[in-house]
C-alpha cells in the first residue's frame, strides 16, 4: 500500500472520530436542509407558478446540491481550526504524506455527507418527491452529487488554510450560503434579468442541480440556457473536474508551506 493511501486512511479515520466526538456542525448542516425543504416547499411553492407537490419535486434536487455546496463552509472551518490550533504543524513534523492531510479531510467529509444525505431523501419522499427516472440515472445522480461535494470540500480546505483565524474562516464560510441563492436551486431562472440569469446559469450549482433533476426524472433539460445548464451532466462533470484539478493541488501546496 502506498504511503499516500496508508496515511490517507489513517487521517480519514481521525476526521471521522472528530465528527463523532463533536457532532454539532454535522447535525446542523443536515437539519438545516430538511427545515428549508419543509419551509420552502410549503410556503414558496404557493408563490410560484407550480403546484405545491410539483415545486417540492423541483426543490429536493436543489437542496441536495445546496447541501453539497456546503462543503465549502465545513472544509474551510475544519481546515482553519486544525491550522490555527497547531494540528497541521504537528502533522508536518511527522513522516506523513503531504497530500494525505487535506485529501483525508475531504474524503472523510464525503463519507459523512453520504450518510447525512439519506434523511433528506427520506423527508423528500415523505413530502411527495419521487425518482421518476431510471435506477441507473438515480445512481448516477447520487454519484455526481458526491463528486460535487468532494470538489467543494477541496475548495473549502484551501480557503481554510489561507485564513488568518478561525473567526475569519467562520465568517467567510457562512457567506458561501449565498451561492445557492444565485442559482436555480430554489427557483427557475427563466424569468431572471439577462445578466443575473447568465450569472446564475454559469454557477456550478445550477449545472449540478439541473443534472440531478434530469437524472432523477423530475424536470427536462432547458432548451435555451448557458452551455453548462443546457448540457447539465457534461457541464457538471466539467465543473467538478476543474475545481478538483485546481484546488486539490493548491490545498496540498498550501498545507506544505505552513503558516505565513
Amino acid at each position: 500500500m502506498s504511503a499516500l493511501a496508508y496515511d490517507g486512511m489513517a487521517l480519514v479515520g481521525r476526521q471521522l472520530r472528530r465528527v463523532r466526538n463533536s457532532p454539532g456542525l454535522a447535525i446542523l448542516t443536515q437539519v438545516m436542509p430538511i427545515n428549508m425543504l419543509l419551509f420552502f416547499g410549503y410556503v414558496f411553492g404557493s408563490a410560484l407558478a407550480m403546484p405545491g407537490r410539483e415545486y417540492r419535486s423541483f426543490l429536493v434536487p436543489g437542496l441536495l446540491v445546496a447541501t453539497a455546496a456546503g462543503g465549502i463552509m465545513t472544509g474551510m472551518f475544519q481546515a482553519a481550526a486544525d491550522s490555527h490550533r497547531g494540528v497541521m504543524d504537528r502533522f508536518r513534523a511527522m513522516p506523513v504524506s503531504r497530500a494525505a492531510v487535506p485529501l483525508g479531510q475531504a474524503v472523510a467529509d464525503l463519507i459523512v455527507t453520504a450518510v447525512g444525505t439519506v434523511p433528506l431523501l427520506l423527508v423528500g419522499l415523505a413530502v411527495g418527491w419521487r425518482v421518476e427516472g431510471s435506477v441507473p440515472g438515480a445512481v448516477g445522480a447520487v454519484g455526481l452529487l458526491l463528486l460535487f461535494r468532494f470538489a467543494c470540500t477541496c475548495v473549502g480546505v484551501f480557503l481554510g488554510l489561507l485564513t488568518r483565524s478561525e473567526d475569519a474562516a467562520g465568517q467567510l464560510g457562512a457567506s458561501s450560503f449565498v451561492l445557492p441563492l444565485l442559482s436555480n436551486a430554489y427557483i427557475p431562472t427563466d424569468n431572471l434579468p439577462g445578466r443575473l440569469r447568465t450569472l446564475a446559469e454559469w454557477n456550478p450549482i445550477s449545472a449540478v442541480t439541473t443534472a440531478l433533476r434530469h437524472l432523477f426524472g423530475n424536470a427536462p433539460v432547458p432548451e435555451r440556457a448557458a452551455w453548462p445548464v443546457a448540457h447539465p451532466v457534461a457541464g457538471s462533470l466539467a465543473w467538478c473536474v476543474a475545481l478538483i484539478a485546481l484546488f486539490a493541488p493548491l490545498a496540498v501546496r498550501r498545507y506544505s508551506q505552513g503558516k505565513r
